[in-house]
């Protein structure tokens, strides 16, 4: 299996979620299970059913979390000196050059994407277009949503 890459602080946030879920909702979801076991006839329990479910799905994303984890190359963007070209990791401060609105950006891996507080993931295409390029340059990035002309105003690494 291939390194996903990771940030630091994304291999921290994985890393707490992964621990509040096995030792936090794990124990709750198994006393929710003892709890409707003991009302009864298991086939007609509804309760006992959901909590099954749900304890299906917690599993399921433990282990997901775990092999993501056992598989990261995790990357510390504050280790690699500032030239000024966008890597991953880095936060990047653009310009859309349609409307002059500034927009800022935080390159991560997949399992931290979180595009409603600008963090993207390295593959998207917002990400592909702005990996290599260096302050002050503009570019043009095809999305699905149409074209995107932007210029690189700042790159951190933060």
């Amino acid at each position: 299996m291939s390194r996903v890459p990771l940030t630091k602080e994304g291999e921290i946030s994985i890393k707490e979620k992964l621990s509040h879920l096995k030792f936090v909702e794990r124990p709750q979801i198994s006393q929710a299970i003892a709890e409707a076991r003991a009302h009864g006839d298991l086939k007609e329990n509804a309760e006992y059913h959901a909590a099954k479910e749900l304890q299906g799905l917690i599993e399921a994303k433990i282990n997901e979390m775990e092999i993501a984890l056992a598989n990261a190359q995790v990357i510390d963007v504050k280790e690699i000196p500032e030239t000024g070209r966008v890597v991953f990791g880095s936060t990047v401060t653009v310009v859309d050059l349609e409307n002059d609105k500034e927009i800022t950006y935080k390159i991560v891996g997949n399992l931290e994407s979180d595009p409603d507080n600008g963090h993207i993931s390295i593959d998207t295409p917002i990400a592909k277009g702005l990996v290599g390029k260096f302050i002050d340059d503009e570019i043009n990035i095809q999305t699905p949503s149409g074209n995107l002309n932007f210029e690189i105003l700042e790159v951190k690494h933060i």
